[in-house]
């Protein structure tokens, strides 16, 4: 990763034109469209393409650069000079707000496949442990989906600082879970940052705390080349943070910013400010989290944006970059988490539709399974393809989101109806598959 190039100043470019042109010509600079269609370009990337007939590729930025201003609404953020941050709403992310706004929002029903009662639990997990991950992956955590899984699922200690890592972000988006009817507040973002940072730092108090005058923080490169980012002072976290709280409560500022702009600066005010020695990205997508289900948007329960960002972290990463670079232009991250949203979403859909043909088809195959409950159902199905699987009643609550009692009660009817073998592990009772499972459910032998 490298820094982006710096866009040419516009002020020294309209003198040059003003130099060099007639007023006529100067005014032609503010009118008609310049963007390239469907996309918010920075100079790193426009300096590249071929300019408009009759221009260099200064004065078309030039021009781009001033359209977007006309355009640009400030948010209370301040950068380090005490500039404002601002956001555009380019037509192409207001499409796709639109469709957030349909996707993720309070329907009932979305193309057919919003998850029901009986399945909406498992779904949930599903993202719940893949953002714990991907989260975790992002931030530098080394263990495979399927040992993170396994230790999530199974309840078992973490073994490393990346586990850890892990089942501090699972406890975290459980929590945001919880409190995201609640009003965002200082205490609460520091409670976030302990649950995600807690046994992972260098310095355990450091954990739910600001970072002080002493702590040299800056974001760099891998090899701390390069200086990426390097965030305001610790002496004004107090008061950044409570600016930051006033806006995510809708107190500031007195425009109106749809919601999901709204999450998305959160996220990008938590990272810039970064007020912690560690911890800050998975904090600031936590808070995306709690901003999202805070204003309804109850599908985001069920999808992982991590996931997405991991597929591509340079572009993550370039939105941060080119957002500061150029203008304190805040478009460049929405741009980019428009997508990642809408690619969630549209993943989340693909996953239930591929679910519940699965289901049906299993059960055409199996015969009737209407004795057993969904929960029941779902293990057995997983059962015939994982036929050394072990499952406890702690793997099954936590799968579920059900009581351990429950939980208990399918595993032991599933084992009196020789389903499910029952052994013991320690003090706790295991079920494994039993044998010829795929047979006595195709002949209806339960």
């Amino acid at each position: 990763m490298k820094l982006p190039q710096p866009p040419p100043d516009p002020a020294g470019l309209l003198n040059r034109l003003a130099d060099a042109a007639p007023g006529d010509e100067i005014l032609s600079v503010f009118a008609g469209k310049w963007e390239v269609p469907g996309r918010y370009l920075h100079w790193d990337n426009l300096r590249h393409r071929e300019p408009p007939k009759g221009l260099t590729v200064e004065e078309w930025w030039l021009r781009i650069r001033l359209n977007r201003n006309s355009g640009m609404q400030p948010i209370p953020l301040l950068d380090l000079s005490g500039t404002a941050f601002g956001y555009g709403v380019p037509e192409f992310i207001q499409r796709r707000i639109h469709e957030i706004d349909f996707g993720g929002g309070g329907f009932k029903s979305v193309r057919g496949q919003n998850p029901d009662a009986g399945t909406s639990e498992r779904y949930l997990v599903k993202s719940l442990i893949s953002e714990a991950i991907t989260s975790s992956q992002l931030e530098g955590a080394a263990t495979t989906r399927q040992v993170a899984k396994e230790m999530l699922q199974s309840g078992r200690p973490p073994r490393d600082r990346h586990e850890q890592m892990i089942a501090n972000n699972y406890r975290t988006m459980q929590r945001i879970v919880e409190i995201h009817q609640e009003p965002m507040t200082p205490r609460l973002v520091c409670e976030l940052h302990r649950l995600v940072t807690e046994d992972t730092l260098g310095n355990p108090a450091k954990a739910g705390r600001l970072r002080v005058a002493t702590d040299q923080v800056q974001v760099t490169t891998t090899d701390e080349s390069v200086i990426l980012h390097d965030p305001p002072p610790a002496t004004e976290l107090k008061a950044r943070m409570k600016a930051m709280c006033d806006f995510a409560n809708g107190k500031s500022p007195s425009s109106f910013i749809p919601p999901v702009v709204c999450a998305i600066l959160l996220h990008f005010w938590l990272a810039y400010d970064h007020p912690f020695v560690d911890g800050n990205g998975r904090t600031a997508r936590a808070l995306f989290y709690w901003a999202m289900l805070n204003r309804g948007y109850w599908l985001l329960e069920f999808i992982s944006i991590s996931e997405i960002i991991l597929k591509a972290p340079s572009r993550y990463a370039r939105s941060f970059l080119y957002a500061e670079s150029d203008a304190n232009d805040l478009t460049y991250f929405l741009d980019h988490q428009t997508q990642v949203i809408m690619r969630a979403i549209q993943e989340l859909h693909e996953y239930i539709g591929h679910k519940k043909q699965e289901a049906r088809e299993a059960a055409a195959r199996l015969g009737k399974l209407g004795r057993y409950n969904i929960r029941q159902v779902a293990l057995l199905l997983h059962a015939q393809k994982n036929r050394r699987q072990v499952y406890t009643v702690h793997s099954h609550k936590t799968c579920h989101r059900v009581t351990t009692q429950t939980a208990r009660t399918d595993l032991e009817e599933l084992h009196r109806h020789r389903l499910l073998n029952r052994g013991k592990h320690g003090r706790a009772f295991t079920y494994t598959p039993a044998a010829g499972l795929e047979k006595k459910l195709r002949a209806g032998d339960h």
